[in-house]
């Protein structure tokens, strides 16, 4: 029974992360933390079928726009909700 949770819990897992893709790196170029958005030069982001550009996002929290300024590179994760596009995670790139 074990086995079988633990292999259950593993494809919840993946399916989750794929739906959400994979980590994608930018460049923040303006912050609007009243609002909650933020604007960011970034790579392509596969599952969204989204080619390289420059967009306005908003956050799902605002706390991700703490630590985060114009010019830092960044990493994140981005998903259609409410049919706007929302970053769901965002750190610094190392």
């Amino acid at each position: 029974m074990k086995r079988w949770l633990l292999a259950l819990t593993a494809a919840v897992l993946a399916a989750s992360a794929w739906a959400q893709g994979a980590p994608v790196a930018g460049e923040v170029t303006k912050l609007d933390k009243t609002t909650g958005r933020i604007t960011l030069k970034h790579g392509e982001i596969k599952h969204l079928d989204m080619p390289p550009m420059t967009m306005v996002f908003r956050v799902r929290e605002a706390r991700l726009l703490d630590g985060v300024a114009v010019g830092d590179r960044v990493r994140f994760t981005a998903d259609k909700l409410d049919g706007q596009y929302t970053v769901t995670a965002l750190s610094k790139a190392p």
